[in-house]
């Protein structure tokens, strides 16, 4: 596992980081949205996503038959890390998830239909997947679809679908097969989100970001929209959910703000002394350096892994995923320890260390370790897949 880019792959991230540096813009770069600066919408954010479908920057690994250039994946991993950085809008859902997974197994009108637009920044995409009943245990989803003439129709209920309220598609799991299974009996579809019969219903969350349940009542979805096999949704998820802990939850975040807390530290003082001669301080600090640096070893694994081509890694993808949205919690709450009672005033204010990034950004981290499969479903997958114990231990 080679850790240094080659001389192609840093020159791509120096012009990737030149351009950024030429086209920043305050309104859509804003480093107090944390990792979630994908999950807003605005005019500028959708012109902003233009200006990279212009450069021809979306979908580089797809093959060049459906528009992509075929190059490796990590020159997605260097841009998006560098996006992330810079706080931008990052790829996202469509060409991360939804785009790679029609690649593989969407119809010939699904692939037309949809990748175009993808890759010129013309669509937005929500993921149903949780339910009142089925959060991170996706195999457990009741939305009801019921098979019609030229279709199906749909009825239940999705939650934390974040993006829905500004969405143009619905990319839904549903049960279509009740007798099979749980595991056999799930479908995707692809679902306009002007449909009448969806309703969606926002909810504030603890960090900075909006979520959003939906309801459906009597949605008809033709049978064109039905993604891949039918039964085979689970699995198609499983793929998509591996993309998404990837995707979705950079590392970037996590480095800006270790750094800040390092550069704080050196010039902070507590009852007149220098923190950094507080010797828990500086071991806190080490730490949290250290796992940094093993966070960037983890996500380096995953794009050796990933470029050998095939299923997305399952395992390393969890292990990145469990790994680093911890640590990105984690960062926050030592260094809301280590300012003492001013961290906790709220974001913003001039008496808060650092204007209270870490309080923001510690209610921000609380949506990372559920978001794309919670903590615990992570430890299971490495204990099974990885360790090989027992599924009931």
């Amino acid at each position: 596992m080679d850790f240094d880019l080659s001389p192609e792959e840093q020159k791509f991230s120096d012009e990737v980081e030149q351009w950024l540096v030429e086209h920043h813009d305050p309104v859509v770069m804003d480093h107090h949205r944390e990792n979630f600066s994908q999950l807003s919408d605005t005019p500028e954010r959708r012109a902003f996503m233009k200006k990279l479908a212009d450069k021809g920057w979306l979908g580089m690994s797809w093959p060049k038959e459906y528009g992509g250039q075929e190059i490796e994946g990590v020159y997605e991993f260097i841009l998006n890390e560098a996006l992330s950085k810079h706080a931008a809008p990052q790829i996202g859902k469509g060409v991360g998830i939804i785009g790679k997974t029609l690649i593989r197994h969407g119809s010939d009108k699904l692939k037309q239909e949809f990748l175009p637009k993808i890759l010129t920044a013309d669509v937005e995409f929500a993921v149903g997947y949780s339910e009142p009943q089925a959060g991170s245990d996706a195999a457990n989803m009741q939305l009801k679809a019921e098979k019609v003439e030229g279709g199906w129709k749909l009825n239940g209920q999705k939650m934390w679908t974040t993006s829905a309220h500004f969405a143009d598609w619905y990319w839904v799991g549903a049960r279509t097969d009740p007798d099979k299974k749980k595991h056999d009996g799930l479908s995707l579809f692809l679902i306009p989100m002007d449909h009448p019969g969806l309703e969606v219903q926002s909810l504030p969350t603890i960090g900075k970001d909006t979520t959003n349940q939906v309801f459906f009542e009597d949605v008809f979805v033709p049978d064109d929209y039905l993604v891949g096999e039918r039964g085979r949704g689970f699995h198609m998820i499983s793929e998509a959910l591996d993309l998404e802990r990837f995707t979705m939850f950079t590392l970037s975040p996590i480095t800006n703000r270790t750094d800040l807390l390092v550069d704080w530290v050196k010039q902070a003082k507590r009852d007149g002394k220098p923190l950094k001669d507080d010797p828990q301080t500086r071991k806190t600090i080490a730490n949290i350096a250290t796992d940094t640096a093993v966070a960037k070893a983890l996500s380096t694994r995953f794009i050796c892994a990933a470029m050998k081509g095939g299923k997305p890694p399952t395992i390393q993808s969890s292990q990145y995923k469990l790994f680093t949205t911890t640590l990105s919690q984690r960062v926050c709450d030592e260094a809301l320890d280590i300012s003492s009672a001013a961290g906790t005033i709220r974001e913003g204010q001039e008496l808060a260390p650092l204007l209270g990034r870490f309080e923001g950004a510690y209610r921000a981290t609380m949506n990372e370790t559920v978001g794309g499969g919670a903590s615990e479903i992570q430890k299971n997958i490495i204990a099974r897949r990885h360790l090989g114990l027992p599924k009931n231990f």
